[in-house]
C-alpha cells in the first residue's frame, strides 16, 4: 500500500482548512435569515409553542439550502482549482472540510443571541411568549455539506473521463479524403501512368 506524499497530505489539509473556515460565515447568514421561533416558558424552561409550525421548520430549511449551496460551490472550485492527480486529497478534504464548516455554522448560529434570549427565559413567569435563536431540529442536515461536495466532484469527475477522445489519425496517401460530402481517392499514379493505370 502506497504511504501518501508530502503533497497529498498538503492538498488534504489546505483543501479542509479552506472549507471549515467558511463555516463562519455561513453560520452568520444562518442565524440572519432564519425566521424567528416562538417558545413558551414553563417551569423556567423555553418549549416551542408549535413544535410542527413553520417557525422550526424554516430554521431547517433554512441552513439545508445554505448546506446544498455551499456544497456544490465547494465541489465545483476543488474540480476546478484542484488539477488533476489531486484527486483522493481533494475528496477527503471536501468530506471533512464540508462536515467542519457544517458544524461551525451549526454551533455559531445558534449561539449567536443566545445569551439575551436565557436571560430573557430566566427571568420571564409562566406563560410568557418569547422569540428565541436559531436552533437545528434536523441535526442528519449536517451531512449534507460534504455529501453535497464529494458528490458533485465525482459527477465532474466521471463527465470529463466518459469525454470521447479527439480523433488523432491523419489522413495519409491512399486514405479517402472527404471533399465536399464525397470521398477521393488522392493516392498518387505510378510513374509513367494515369491514375486509371493506362500508359501516359
Amino acid at each position: 500500500m502506497r504511504r501518501p506524499t508530502v503533497r497529498t497530505l498538503r492538498t488534504w489539509a489546505v483543501t479542509t482548512l479552506i472549507i471549515a473556515l467558511l463555516g463562519v460565515p455561513a453560520g452568520l447568514l444562518w442565524a440572519e435569515i432564519s425566521p424567528k421561533v416562538t417558545y413558551v416558558v414553563v417551569q423556567g424552561r423555553a418549549l416551542l409553542a408549535d413544535p410542527e409550525g413553520q417557525g422550526p421548520i424554516g430554521v431547517d430549511g433554512r441552513f439545508a439550502l445554505i448546506a446544498l449551496v455551499a456544497g456544490l460551490a465547494c465541489g465545483a472550485a476543488a474540480y476546478l482549482a484542484g488539477g488533476r492527480g489531486n484527486d483522493i486529497a481533494l475528496l477527503f478534504g471536501l468530506a471533512a472540510g464540508g462536515l467542519a464548516a457544517a458544524l461551525v455554522a451549526w454551533r455559531l448560529g445558534q449561539h449567536i443571541g443566545l445569551d439575551a434570549f436565557q436571560r430573557a427565559v430566566r427571568r420571564a413567569p409562566d406563560g410568557r411568549t418569547l422569540t428565541g435563536a436559531a436552533e437545528l431540529r434536523a441535526t442528519g442536515l449536517l451531512v449534507l455539506w460534504p455529501m453535497v461536495a464529494v458528490g458533485l466532484y465525482a459527477v465532474l469527475e466521471g463527465l470529463v473521463k466518459r469525454l470521447p477522445a479527439g480523433d488523432s489519425r491523419g489522413s495519409g496517401a491512399g486514405e479517402p479524403d472527404e471533399v465536399g460530402g464525397g470521398e477521393l481517392d488522392l493516392q498518387s499514379a505510378p510513374a509513367g501512368r494515369d491514375v486509371d493505370g493506362r500508359k501516359g
